[in-house]
């Protein structure tokens, strides 16, 4: 993964620590006061003419439990007990039956592509597509060849006898688009987001993070790890006991990187994630480890510089070049080289690092079926084209022009809100204001396609092609170094079912799949609709003014617009949301493990503005459209539906250990908490359910969180 700030709306399902081929990221890859008398201009009914259909199951309501004390039970309880969790994920809830909805789309046009390969225009999308999921769907023929494909590799490694060695050979890696040890991607300069340079970020770790390393608490994951390690060199030959003294070589070489790496609550700090050096002063850093020779074999012209984002680590990996044994650096790159082609190699590569990232680490009883973990690399190395693909599949303009009216009507009331914050001086609400005004939605798919000319997929070589794909997309990644940023560019696919805001480019985007129930339907009431997708197009929106986005301005640079004021208002205003996260504990049989209220602050924010800022446009919408705002559907007011149905969105089941992972690396809060965090800040939430003061959805007084 290279570096990209970007701010989803959820972490991805799949959750892997090892290294990974460079380039930007192919997804296969995770919301007051009453609104404002000034309705926007453009605000309208998002309803059909006719009388909106139930798209709503009341059924699933649990009456047995009392809304103002566990909005979420009340709504998800009986739906959650009624759909266990699919033996092969970690988890189950709206957004992953939506995802395996997608899933299912997709499945049928790489089937198709592979079945119609013959009559497939040579050298199209379709070929391409085709021969990539034929060629892994072979299993038979991936078992023959066992683990040959990284005989190469592992022979290179065998060959270094010095930190020279090493060098180039991570050099050299990383030219055919396989990271090693780091990682290097482009990303627009934080001072000047017109222009894209080089970033070098932090990684090298097989563990989730560096706690894992050095606590008491994880130390069975650590005793597992070391036994993946093991078998991985087995698996290729090494003998038991050789196998075993390497894994303790390995464990041991990764805990001083871990040691001298950030915690994820220390990478949302922007001061942390760009660090601008010449290659001059990057090679004073790093005197065993020449950036010149570094850049010149990727093909990359540096200008001015490159950041250089985390100082400390990158020292630590220069002092190990020289100080950490050959054969320990050998035993290093030997298990990384196993370990990140184990997916792609024979059954007992694959089962290996299944049973230690799924089911020790993850908890996932049973490995997806092979068919998905094929569509996984497909996403992987060929995402948008697959999403050009789908796009002419499932995603009509008609859809497109609907969401786009939503998109529309949300923003508008967010603009509303940042006018009349009674907070805020309006010396920075204009700054705001003209952030809001450079915002640049993009709605279900780019524009303009990548090209996928000169990528060379062969029929029947699964690893080649991978590593092939892995190499274009890193080249095409690294080829906007230099360049001005394109802001129309994508960084998630249409079918991925998330969305994402990112301040470099200052755009909100809403990919294809999520623009559908239970977020979105062309028939359903307005209140349904605003809940659902209008609250994550809030979401992202807000996104733009959290603790993170509010540090960038309308035109993607990190700049301070804010007065010292109100920069200590908001500051204030965010802890408070800290201080609510921080006490939440979700994990029912541990009670000491909390929600780290500071990782998770971003998303929270964006929560509580965006379901603020939908109630506001659902409001404006009701007031042209009057009768609808006095009739009740399913016996349920507006006003109620729209918290259903953003409590509904976050219906979810984890599996313990991986709530557990979650709490320690994802940025949002478990969906369970998500689904009462932001409402119980909100007047209208008591209101529409007549909470009463001192239930536990109403946080008054002090308590009461109040930013956007």
């Amino acid at each position: 993964m290279t570096y990209k700030h970007l701010k989803p709306l959820l972490l991805a399902a799949s959750v892997t620590f090892a290294l990974a081929a460079c380039g930007k990221q192919e997804q296969a890859q995770t919301p007051a006061p009453a609104p404002s008398a000034s309705a926007p201009a453009a605000a309208a009914s998002t309803a059909a003419a006719t009388k909106p259909v139930s798209v709503f199951d009341a059924s699933e309501l649990d009456a047995s439990i009392n809304a103002c004390q566990d909005f979420n039970g009340f709504v998800n309880a009986k739906w959650v007990a009624a759909h266990p969790i699919p033996q092969d994920r970690t988890r189950w809830g709206a957004f992953d039956a939506l995802a395996e909805q997608s899933l299912s789309t997709q499945h049928d046009i790489v089937d198709a592509a592979a079945k119609n390969i013959a009559q497939a225009k040579p050298g199209s999308i379709e070929q391409k597509i085709g021969y990539l999921y034929q060629a892994g769907m072979d299993q038979d023929a991936v078992n023959k060849l066992g683990y040959d494909p990284i005989k190469p590799q592992l022979a290179a490694i065998d060959a270094l006898k010095k930190p020279a060695d090493v060098a180039k050979y991570i050099t050299d890696r990383f030219a055919d688009g396989d990271s090693q040890v780091f990682e290097f991607g482009s990303g627009a300069d934080f001072k000047d987001a017109k222009i894209q340079i080089g970033f070098a970020n932090q990684s090298g770790l097989g563990l989730p993070t560096r706690d894992y390393y050095t606590e008491a608490k994880y130390a069975d994951i650590r005793s597992a790890y070391k036994d993946y390690i093991a078998k991985s060199l087995e698996l290729t030959g090494v003998a038991e006991a050789d196998a075993k003294k390497q894994a303790d070589e390995v464990l041991a070489f990764e805990t001083k990187l871990a040691q001298s790496s950030l915690s994820p609550t220390e990478m949302r700090d922007l001061d942390n994630q760009y660090h601008f050096v010449s290659v001059a002063e990057a090679d004073k850093l790093t005197a065993h480890f020449n950036w010149g020779d570094f850049f010149k074999a990727q093909g990359v012209s540096i200008d001015k510089g490159f950041s250089l984002s985390q100082p400390k680590f990158f020292a630590e990996f220069d002092k190990l070049l020289t100080t950490a044994p050959i054969a320990q650096w050998q035993a290093y790159l030997r298990f990384h080289a196993i370990s990140s082609a184990s997916p792609y190699l024979s059954t007992a590569f694959q089962d290996n690092r299944f049973d230690f990232y799924g089911k020790t680490l993850s908890g996932q009883p049973e490995q997806k079926p092979l068919w998905k973990r094929v569509l996984g690399a497909v996403n992987g190395s060929m995402g948008e084209a697959l999403g050009q693909l789908y796009v002419a599949k499932e995603f009509t303009p008609e859809a497109k022009q609907r969401a786009q009216d939503l998109v529309t009507n949300v923003r508008e009331a967010l603009k509303d809100r940042i006018q009349h914050l009674d907070w805020m001086s309006d010396a920075t609400k204009q700054k705001a204001l003209d952030k809001w005004q450079k915002f640049l939605p993009k709605i279900g798919y780019p524009d303009h396609w990548r090209s996928w000319d000169g990528l060379d997929i062969k029929q029947g070589d699964y690893y080649g092609s991978l590593m092939a794909a892995a190499k274009f997309n890193y080249q095409w990644d690294i080829g906007h170094i230099g360049k001005p940023t394109d802001r129309t560019e994508w960084g998630m696919t249409p079918q991925t079912v998330n969305a994402y805001y990112d301040p470099s480019t200052n755009t909100i985007n809403f990919p294809a799949a999520i623009l559908q129930p239970p977020f979105f339907y062309a028939k359903g009431d307005d209140a349904i609709n605003y809940g659902g997708i209008g609250a994550v197009i809030g979401h992202e929106s807000s996104h733009g003014f959290d603790d993170q986005g509010a540090q960038f301005d309308g035109d993607g640079n990190k700049a301070d617009w804010w007065t010292a004021q109100d920069k200590a208002q908001f500051k204030a205003r965010t802890g408070k949301l800290v201080d609510q996260f921080n006490g939440y504990a979700p994990i029912k049989d541990k009670p000491d493990l909390h929600v780290n209220g500071q990782l998770t602050l971003g998303e929270n924010i964006a929560d509580l503005g965006g379901i603020n800022v939908a109630y506001d446009a659902l409001q404006d919408a009701l007031k042209k459209n009057p009768s609808e705002a006095q009739d009740k559907i399913d016996g349920y007011t507006e006003d109620q539906r729209f918290f259903l149905s953003w409590a509904r969105v976050w219906r979810n089941n984890t599996r313990e250990k991986q709530a557990e992972l979650y709490l320690n690396i994802d940025p949002h809060a478990p969906a369970s908490l998500r689904a009462v965090g932001a409402p119980s800040n909100m007047p209208a939430f008591a209101q529409a359910f007549q909470c009463k003061a001192g239930d536990t959805m109403v946080r008054d007084g002090d308590k009461q969180v109040k930013i956007w």
